[in-house]
């Protein structure tokens, strides 16, 4: 076996190998030390071994920690997860000492709450189905484990609720997981991406951090995908609606909530539609505002040279960049150098003429209407809606936007996520055939 992984792993500076005897056995053992943790190796293997106080080839028979691996050919890919490989009497076992290096006490960064659970999922596989398993204790919790990455390998867990998944969304997904051919597969995003939503305008899987959220999707019949290395885990299918859903929602008055979700679908129709607006009113159609609002708007613009439409454009650019420069910046200087750049260039801009005061309080409530939507992946989905408006706001004004909007719906009509509607309305409509949640027969 020693002279095999030898040549398999010729040039890794890492690779141990050893052939041990005691008093009666020859054993051999081979692992990858940056892969493993030596505690394990050492408490399994090396101090039962040396000590003698039970026959070794009986102990490695006898526990369950140990099995038995009778293809050769699998002797690499296993050494790469993380395990030993132990030769005892001609056979080959396998024992899990991976090392895994995980954050402890995981705490929320992209979904905070105020009142609910701070803990996020974790990095490692066990331990975000640890955490998920102590908030749905139910027998019907079903585990699958898929590798995907041609070359990463990195393992998938399938987690659903056996009595309340769509059977037939559950076939589709382990067909696409099946059918996976990217070499490398690192984080959930790219997961996202590989399962169908590379073109897609819209995500049609939800990125969670929350295991609430993901106990919540369990339990109303969707399918949570676990990635090994991320802090992510993927509820799909998901509708349009479902990310306009707060965690908050769940732990607040009913009134309080509505009145939240009002909020959010409106700050969403402000930050697709108010620079569209701008440009068609400004050029098209002033006649909409008042008398008084309107000689106010053509004021703040008496100094700028050129059509609104470029107006909109530098001022969106700058705040695209803005917010672009806070994602990359580190978080201590990140807020503070994006404030202060944000004012400054806001009232030069509008000191020097390039802009309108006007516009400048546009950009600000379409910037902050779009950090409203309570989930990254939709977020960033909807804030670039707002560019194709502005194509037949500057040639046909309001209506020009009226029919885009109207585009924008046919297109959410259309949209499956997994084979389900996507922009279904409500979600506690009697269960059909065909509507997600579905509960399955028994």
């Amino acid at each position: 076996m020693l002279n095999r992984i030898g040549t398999l792993f010729a040039e890794s500076r890492d690779l141990m190998m050893n052939r041990l005897q005691n008093d009666t056995l020859i054993i051999e053992i081979a692992f990858i030390a940056t892969l493993c943790d030596e505690s394990k190796v050492s408490d399994f293997i090396l101090t039962p071994f040396t000590k003698q106080e039970h026959p070794f080839d009986e102990l490695v028979t006898t526990n369950p920690v140990f099995k038995r691996l009778e293809d050769p050919a699998k002797w690499a890919d296993t050494l790469l997860d993380g395990f030993v490989l132990l030769q005892v009497n001609g056979v080959v076992y396998k024992l899990d000492a991976a090392r895994i290096i995980r954050n402890e006490n995981p705490q929320t960064m992209v979904e905070t709450v105020i009142t609910g659970p701070q803990i996020a999922l974790s990095e490692d596989l066990i331990d975000s189905i640890n955490i998920i398993r102590s908030r749905y204790p139910n027998p019907d919790l079903a585990v699958e484990e898929r590798t995907v990455g041609t070359m990463s390998k990195t393992r998938v867990c399938i987690l659903f609720d056996k009595r309340r998944v769509d059977a037939s969304v559950l076939t589709m997904v382990r067909e696409k997981l099946d059918r996976i051919s990217s070499p490398m597969i690192m984080a959930s995003g790219e997961l996202s991406r590989s399962l169908g939503d590379r073109y897609r305008l819209f995500p049609s899987m939800m990125v969670t951090e929350r295991p609430d959220r993901v106990c919540t999707g369990i339990y109303g019949g969707k399918i949570v995908l676990l990635l090994q290395g991320s802090m992510f885990a993927l509820i799909l299918p998901a509708t349009f609606f479902d990310f306009m859903n707060a965690v908050d929602d769940h732990y607040d008055s009913f009134w309080m909530t509505r009145c939240l979700l009002a909020l959010r679908y409106l700050a969403v129709i402000l930050t697709i539609s108010l620079p569209a607006l701008y440009v068609a009113i400004v050029s098209y159609n002033p006649e909409l505002f008042r008398v008084q609002l309107t000689f106010s708007i053509a004021g703040s613009r008496s100094g700028v040279p050129y059509p609104s439409f470029i107006e909109v454009i530098i001022m969106l650019f700058m705040i695209e960049s803005l917010i672009e420069a806070s994602v990359r910046l580190p978080k201590y200087i990140g807020s503070t150098a994006t404030t202060v750049g944000g004012l400054i260039l806001g009232q030069a801009a509008q000191q020097a003429g390039l802009v309108s005061s006007i516009m400048i309080i546009v950009t600000s409530v379409v910037a902050i209407s779009n950090f409203v939507i309570p989930v990254n992946n939709m977020s960033g989905a909807i804030r670039f809606l707002k560019y194709p408006l502005l194509i037949p706001a500057i040639f046909f004004g309001v209506s020009g936007v009226t029919v885009g909007l109207l585009c924008y719906l046919v297109y959410l009509a259309d949209l499956r996520s997994f084979g389900k509607p996507y922009f279904r309305i409500f979600s506690k409509t009697p269960s059909q055939s065909g509507d997600i949640g579905q509960v399955s027969s028994e």
